[in-house]
C-alpha cells in the first residue's frame, strides 16, 4: 500500500482526475497498480481533510465536497482492484489454476503477488470486488452516491459492506436481495432478552429507539417497565397502553442528556454503516444512566472510526456479557425458508453512568469487564423489573438477591464492586460450565473483586 503523503486540500480534485486518467490508459499490471496507489493516496488525504473540517466545524458544503473526492477516489480504487484481479489470474500458470503448487510466473506482463507487493488479503479483496462489479456493473458508483445523498462519509468499510456479501453472510442472509431484505428488520430472539433481564435492572422507564415490531419492548413490559418506542420505520408498534411508536431517525434525535428523568436505553441497533454513529449519538446526546445494546462481538475491535473509538475508548462500556452459546438465528422479517444456524457471536454491551463523576468510566478508574453467559442457563428464570422504590437510574442487584432481601447492589464503588448474584455468573466468569446452580449458591453473596482500571 502507498505511504501517506502530505497533500494540499486544493490538489485533491486534480489528483482524482490524474488517477482516473492513469487507470484509463493503463495497459500493464504495473500501470494499474500505479493508478490504484494514486487513488488510494488521494482517498487517504481526503479522509484526513474531511475529519479536520468536521473538527473545525467547517461549512457543510466544504465537507460534502471532500466527501465527493473520497467517493471518486474509492470508485477508481475499486475499478483498479477489479483489473488487478484479472491481471493476477491471467499471470498464474495452468498448474496453479488447477490447484497445484504455484510455480514461477513466466516473463512478460505477468507477475507474482510478492513482485507486485500484493498480500493474499489484497488479492482476495480484489477478486471479491471483481465478482461484485461483474454481477452488477454499477454497484460501486450507486453505493457511493447513496452515501453522499445521505450525508454519510464514503469509507472503504461502508463500500465493502455494500458490494460484498461479508456482512450478510455473517447473519445468514447472503442470498437475500435488497428488495427481499426490505427494512432490514431482524427481530431480537427472546433468549437474549431473558438473559439480560435475569440479572440486569434498569430505570423504571426504558427507551427502545429501534423498536421494530416490539420483540424487545414486549419483554421489557412483561418485566414491569414502562417503554418508550421509536423507530426510523413506521411499524405501527404500540406499547401496552396503546400509544403508538414515534417515527424518527435516532441519529438526529434531539438531545435529552439534560433531562433528569431521561430513560435508560435498551435496543438491538441497526447494523451496518450507521452502527458506530448510532452508539456514539446515544452516549453524546442522551447520556442514559444505563444503556444495553445487543451487538456483534466484533464491536470490541476497530480503531479507524472515531465514533467507535468514542464509544469504546473515551466512554467505554461497564460490562460486556458475551454469549458463550450463539443465540438462535435472527432471520429477516418475512423469512419463510428453513431455520438456519447463526454464524454471529453476540454480546450485551452495557454502559453504566457513574453519577459521582458524571462519566462512564468513573474518570478512568473503572474498566470494562467481560462476563461469559450461556442463554440456556436462563431459560426458566424470572424476569426482574425496576425497583419500585428506586429513583430513576439507581443501581440494583440481581433477581435472586433482590427476592431474598439482599441489600448488596452493583453500587458506585468502582474500586470494589460486587457482581449481580445470578445463575451462570461469578466475578466475570462462567459458573458451573453453564449448568444451573443450586439454591444455596444463588442466595449466597458473590465475593467482591478489585476492578482493574484500563490504562489511559
Amino acid at each position: 500500500m502507498p505511504k501517506a503523503v502530505a497533500i494540499a486540500d486544493t490538489q485533491l480534485p486534480s489528483l482524482v482526475k490524474e488517477a482516473a486518467a492513469a487507470l484509463s490508459r493503463a495497459t500493464s499490471a504495473a500501470e494499474v497498480l500505479s493508478a490504484r496507489d494514486m487513488a488510494t493516496a488521494t482517498y487517504d488525504a481526503a479522509k484526513r481533510t474531511a475529519r479536520l473540517q468536521k473538527a473545525k466545524r467547517a461549512h457543510d458544503e466544504l465537507v460534502a465536497a471532500t466527501y465527493r473526492v473520497q467517493a471518486d477516489s474509492l470508485e477508481i480504487e475499486s475499478l483498479a482492484k477489479r483489473r488487478l484481479a484479472d491481471e493476477f489470474d491471467a499471470a498464474r500458470p495452468a498448474e496453479a489454476a488447477k490447484g497445484g503448487r504455484p510455480k514461477t510466473v513466466p516473463a512478460g506482463n505477468g507477475f507474482t503477488a510478492a513482485e507486485a507487493g500484493l498480500t493474499r488479503k489484497e488479492i482476495y479483496e480484489s477478486r471479491q470486488m471483481r465478482a461484485a462489479i461483474d454481477q452488477d456493473p454499477g454497484i460501486v458508483r450507486r453505493a457511493l452516491d447513496q452515501m453522499l445523498a445521505a450525508g454519510r462519509e464514503p469509507t472503504r468499510t461502508a463500500l465493502k459492506r455494500a458490494t460484498t456479501p461479508n456482512l450478510r453472510a455473517a447473519v445468514g442472509t447472503d442470498s437475500a436481495t435488497a428488495a427481499e431484505r426490505g427494512n432490514n428488520l431482524y427481530e431480537t430472539p427472546p433468549e437474549a432478552m431473558r438473559t439480560l433481564l435475569s440479572f440486569m435492572r434498569f430505570s423504571a422507564k426504558v427507551w427502545e429507539p429501534a423498536c421494530g415490531k416490539g420483540a424487545i419492548s414486549r419483554m421489557l413490559e412483561d418485566a414491569g417497565y414502562e417503554v418508550e418506542l421509536s423507530d426510523l420505520v413506521d411499524y405501527g408498534t404500540s406499547d401496552r397502553h396503546g400509544e403508538v411508536q414515534r417515527v424518527e431517525d435516532f441519529l438526529i434525535s434531539p438531545p435529552r442528556a439534560w433531562d433528569a428523568d431521561r430513560p435508560d436505553i435498551v435496543t438491538n441497533p441497526p447494523y451496518g454503516a450507521d452502527l458506530n454513529a448510532f452508539v456514539a449519538h446515544a452516549l453524546r446526546a442522551h447520556r442514559p444512566r444505563r444503556m444495553a445494546l445487543l451487538l456483534n462481538l466484533n464491536f470490541l475491535c476497530g480503531f479507524e472510526d472515531p465514533d467507535r473509538n468514542f464509544a469504546m475508548d473515551e466512554h467505554p462500556p461497564c460490562d460486556v456479557y458475551v454469549f458463550t452459546r450463539r443465540l438462535p438465528m435472527m432471520h429477516r422479517d418475512g423469512w419463510a425458508g428453513e431455520i438456519a444456524s447463526s454464524r454471529m457471536n453476540t454480546a450485551w454491551f452495557v454502559w453504566t453512568l457513574d453519577e459521582a463523576t458524571d462519566s462512564y468510566d468513573a474518570d478512568g478508574k473503572r474498566g470494562t469487564q467481560l462476563v461469559r453467559v450461556d442463554w440456556k442457563t436462563f431459560e426458566n428464570s424470572i424476569l426482574i423489573g425496576p425497583d419500585p422504590v428506586a429513583k430513576t437510574g439507581e443501581e440494583a442487584n440481581g433477581a435472586i438477591a433482590a427476592a431474598s432481601g439482599d441489600p448488596a447492589s452493583r453500587g458506585d464503588d468502582v474500586e470494589d464492586r460486587q457482581r449481580p448474584a445470578s445463575p451462570g455468573l461469578t466475578g466475570g466468569r462462567k459458573r458451573g460450565g453453564g449448568e444451573p446452580v443450586s439454591a444455596e449458591q444463588d442466595h449466597a453473596p458473590l465475593p467482591k473483586r478489585k476492578r482493574k482500571a484500563v490504562p489511559a
